[in-house]
């Protein structure tokens, strides 16, 4: 694997790469990370892909400083999935000069949710998406449906602006205990990995009770958000939404998502199951 920490060294390895499809991440990886790059290898004959922590899309008070630098092992995880190149720039690659131009995805899709707990988070993805995506110029990015608003997010903002990429969701991958991996999983204490799985369990009730004709969606969420309270998180939300934009469902839509996000001690975790 061949690892570039320049925008030219990385376009001159691109330009006789043939069909390439990317996977950016901000590194810390886990199995999730590396099925996508190996659902990668399954639509180009050359993988790419990022590592970037992005300062952009960290709010006041999150967890950019303490986020995880791991390389050395991420690369090596890399490598052993047969990816051929890492773009691994720094802050003064990415952001040479303040960034001045952004990408501001619709308001209607990024205020609710995850955009309502993090205010400007979507507008830093898809600004440092949209600089990646033109420094490698795959034919192919694939992203992880466990960020499934980032997902749409990015699959608007590829389609809209009729970017010649084609964008392909890969499967959240679980724990056996149903928890999601994730990179901030490693922030929680042996107690709180235990409880962690409530969380997946209490999407899977909701996932079950809608399949089986419920469609008292207000109170399927309450009744939720009520069990992780007694357990001791704080949740943000949990919320059943159509999969197509994330909108609130009327009882008739059959294409949906359940969504939720929730403290557990300082951890904050998201996951999402589809209905």
């Amino acid at each position: 694997m061949q690892i570039h920490e320049t925008i030219d060294s990385l376009r001159a390895a691109r330009a006789g790469a043939g069909r390439v499809a990317f996977v950016p991440t901000m590194g810390n990886l886990h199995e999730g990370h590396i099925a996508l790059m190996r659902q990668a290898r399954e639509h180009a004959g050359c993988v790419v892909a990022s590592i970037f922590v992005n300062r952009l899309q960290f709010g006041a008070g999150e967890d950019f400083e303490r986020y995880p630098r791991t390389f050395a092992a991420d690369c090596e995880k890399l490598a052993a999935a047969g990816v051929e190149h890492l773009f691994a720039p720094d802050e003064t690659v990415m952001y040479p000069q303040p960034q001045r131009y952004h990408v501001d995805p619709p308001h209607e899709q990024v205020a609710i949710l995850e955009g309502e707990f993090r205010a400007g988070h979507f507008r830093g993805v898809a600004t440092v998406v949209m600089k990646l995506l033109n420094i490698v110029q795959p034919e192919v990015a694939l992203f992880g449906k466990k960020d499934y608003q980032q997902l749409m997010v990015l699959s608007n903002m590829v389609r809209e602006l009729a970017m010649p990429i084609e964008v392909i969701a890969g499967e959240t991958v679980r724990a056996d205990d149903g928890l999601a991996l994730s990179s901030r999983n490693g922030y929680l204490s042996a107690d709180e990995r235990a409880r962690a799985p409530l969380l997946h369990r209490l999407l899977a009730g909701i996932r079950d009770a809608v399949r089986a004709g419920g469609n008292d969606f207000t109170r399927l969420e309450a009744d939720a958000m009520a069990a992780l309270s007694s357990a001791g998180w704080a949740p943000d939300y949990i919320a059943v939404r159509r999969r197509l934009d994330l909108q609130p469902p009327t009882q008739t839509e059959d294409a949906l998502v359940v969504l939720a996000a929730a403290r557990l001690g300082r951890t904050r975790l998201i996951d999402n199951l589809e209905i």
